[in-house]
């Protein structure tokens, strides 16, 4: 399992990374304090607090190709 920070501040971010990530076979899911949520789900998205940086969990080791992608989100590394 690999984590990292994003920030989704913008609608169009949230579609793009909802695109990126729904193209990957493995799960993931996005944590904001004690809500967590699907990240391929872009109602999910929504009901979190997008104002501050949320925690991206990747149940995969084998990701180096999605955090390629999804580098211009990413606040910081774990």
């Amino acid at each position: 399992m690999k984590t990292v920070q994003i920030r989704l501040s913008l609608v169009e971010n949230v579609n793009k990374f909802v695109n990126i990530v729904g193209r990957y076979p493995f799960d993931m899911d996005l944590r904001a304090g004690r809500h967590v949520v699907d990240a391929k789900s872009i109602l999910g998205i929504f009901s979190l607090d997008l104002s501050r940086a949320i925690t991206l969990e990747i149940y995969s080791d084998d990701c180096d190709d999605l955090l390629k992608e999804i580098q211009p989100f990413v606040v910081a590394q774990e």
